[in-house]
């Protein structure tokens, strides 16, 4: 079955489902666009690989003032015993991202990208991203920017008007710094967009909307997501009262 959401489910974006939703939906753009490319193009599932400090938050975390009354207890007292520390701990991550490549030349036409969490929040993931989208955004290959994630700082561009829930760019090369923006709420439907190829060719249109329908379908969601809880992160209460009413409306809360 499909969502019960016309467009974006916000409870996808919980970081128990995000890491699946972007991984199937990097396949299923892959395998929608690579019929309507070929043979001319070939689309490519590549992979951006860092390290990231894993966030563990502190329990019972001290007021700043009695820490700093205990460093100073510590300093007085010499003691041989040992102190409980942390020390950083590490995660490999894996992000996947789409190269639409000329198989002629190989080289580059358009680069596809879905958001992922470490990407909007402060730390390596970002760094890593911002400076694979500097350098495509100076080059000759256009970009495609597809944020469905409320959480976290969106990517720096300008003129954007009033703020959304979610966003698609189109950069084109030859139009730069001009770019389409698809801003849109979790109210409506994810607009379809063109993925940007060389000027001579016929563009295809890329229906998010569907393919996010028809995996979360595939990949059962609707069997793990509890409805009665409160997404995350949290809707404003507007959009709480429209989701509330909406979920109750199809059976999923009483």
């Amino acid at each position: 079955m499909p969502s019960p959401f016309p467009g974006m489910d916000p409870f996808l974006e919980h970081p128990h489902f995000w890491n699946q939703v972007h991984h199937r939906l990097i396949v299923a753009i892959a395998d929608v666009l690579m019929p309507q490319v070929r043979p001319r193009y070939h689309v490519a599932i590549e992979v951006r690989v860092y390290r990231e400090e894993l966030e563990e938050p502190f329990v019972g975390r001290p007021d700043v003032a009695v820490l700093r009354e205990q460093m100073a207890v510590a300093y007085a007292v010499a003691t041989t015993l040992p102190r409980p520390v942390r020390v950083p701990v590490f995660d490999e991550i894996r992000e996947g991202y789409l190269e639409v490549r000329e198989v002629a030349t190989n080289n580059v036409i358009t680069t596809i990208e879905i958001l992922s969490l470490s990407n909007k929040r402060p730390g390596k993931g970002r760094q890593a991203y911002e400076t694979k989208r500097n350098h495509v955004l100076a080059s000759a290959t256009h970009l495609v920017e597809i944020d469905l994630l409320r959480a976290g700082e969106p990517m720096r561009m300008f003129d954007t008007g009033a703020p959304s829930d979610y966003r698609i760019l189109v950069s084109r090369a030859e139009r730069r710094p001009k770019a389409d923006l698809y801003a849109f709420s979790v109210r409506q439907p994810i607009p379809a967009f063109p993925i940007p190829l060389q000027r001579e060719d016929t563009e295809p249109r890329l229906d998010v909307q569907t393919l996010l329908h028809e995996l979360y379908d595939r990949a059962g969601f609707d069997l793990a997501i509890d409805y009665r809880s409160d997404p995350v992160p949290p809707l404003s209460d507007a959009d709480a009262a429209w989701a509330d009413a909406l979920l109750r409306a199809k059976g999923l809360r009483g």
